[in-house]
């Protein structure tokens, strides 16, 4: 039975709220709906920026102390927004939409510790909306001692099946974490966290410029990265381990640049995240014969240029130049897992999370 599902996600990249309508049986994709973006305000970013910090010392997924409070209503009220907006913008009503799939916005993610949070009050968000919320999507995984992450491989493969190419096919998600899958055939699906996407860029921007990212990579296309410290980054023991592996999004925030302008210093970290990417290929079975680029860094020209250079002789192409909504990808995900989650099917397997069998997961709050 195909279900139309409402997927919401909020990434680590802190830029806003993505919605995505999708129809499908949480197999194979019968329809894309439409897709909107909720950005979050200056105040509400700065909010959250606060709530990674203090989510550092949190020992229970479910503990809410001092401003992560505050951060968990405005995460649910900006959610409730987008749709309440979605929805009347074209005109659908709560009765037509079966499932709503709500990421939340993580804050911290420590899989080694059995821990994943993410905040959003899903039972607050169903109500205000009156459609069913599935949430908590990464806790069971966590729990069997997966790593919890990166949990739309199954969406990558449910794409990439409809384009009729020869594999290895890799999508890569470069969001605030980079994150691929590697897709060869139907049997073969592989999945890991690379390294760095946009979030340290996306500070360094922040902090230097006030801008909140590099648009289009116009900053670092004016300047010249530091190989030799990229390199060195790169001696970080997280790079050789084979995949599954995940990240926090502030699992590098400690890499300090030291004194440079802001166009080498975006450079410097748009080809960090790029080699990031590239040092993966050694870990995986065969190498790729295609690259797929979706999230905000398809959307940055510089990242694809490095990505062409290190990737050769691979292709790589922007989401978008498939007909893929680029920036929709991960909410629409979230829709395709919720749908998953309610027929019970797997959403996490070993070779994508580490989890030791495959793993259903999600949990239904009702209006």
């Amino acid at each position: 039975m195909m279900l139309t599902a409402l997927g919401l996600m909020s990434g680590t990249s802190l830029d806003g709220v993505d919605v995505a309508l999708i129809e499908t049986d949480g197999r194979r994709i019968k329809a894309f709906g439409p897709s909107g973006y909720r950005p979050y305000t200056e105040g509400e970013r700065s909010l959250l920026r606060q709530a990674l910090t203090e989510a550092v010392h949190l020992s229970r997924r479910d503990a809410r102390p001092g401003i992560l409070r505050q951060a968990e209503q405005t995460v649910t009220t900006a959610h409730a927004e987008a749709v309440a907006s979605f929805t009347a913008q074209h005109r659908i009503s709560a009765q037509d939409i079966d499932i709503v799939g709500f990421h939340g916005q993580t804050v911290l993610h420590r899989p080694e510790r059995r821990l994943t949070v993410q905040i959003g009050d899903a039972l607050a968000l169903a109500k205000v909306i009156h459609i069913p919320v599935m949430h908590d999507f990464r806790a069971a995984d966590v729990e069997a001692g997966g790593q919890g992450a990166p949990f739309v491989p199954v969406y990558h493969r449910a794409l990439v099946q409809s384009l009729n190419r020869e594999g290895p096919i890799v999508v890569v998600n470069i969001g605030g974490v980079s994150n691929i899958t590697y897709i060869d055939g139907t049997d073969t699906l592989i999945a890991c966290d690379t390294g760095p996407g946009n979030a340290l860029l996306d500070d360094f921007m922040f902090r230097q410029m006030h801008q909140p990212f590099d648009t289009a990579g116009k900053f670092a296309a004016l300047g010249r990265p530091d190989e030799a410290w990229i390199a060195q980054a790169l001696k970080l023991p997280f790079f050789a381990l084979p995949p599954p592996k995940s990240l926090d999004r502030n699992d590098f925030a400690s890499l300090k640049l030291g004194a440079v302008t802001p166009a080498d210093g975006a450079a410097t970290l748009t080809a960090f995240t790029a080699a990031a990417i590239a040092r993966v290929v050694p870990l995986l079975p065969k190498r790729p014969k295609s690259w797929i680029i979706c999230g905000g860094g398809a959307s940055n020209l510089t990242m694809l240029r490095m990505l062409r250079e290190r990737l050769a002789p691979a292709t790589v192409e922007p989401a978008e130049a498939l007909g893929w909504a680029a920036d929709a990808i991960e909410a629409q995900a979230f829709g395709f897992l919720a749908a998953r989650g309610m027929k019970g099917l797997p959403l996490s397997y070993p070779a994508t999370t580490g989890v030791p069998i495959p793993m259903t997961g999600g949990i239904i709050a009702r209006p």
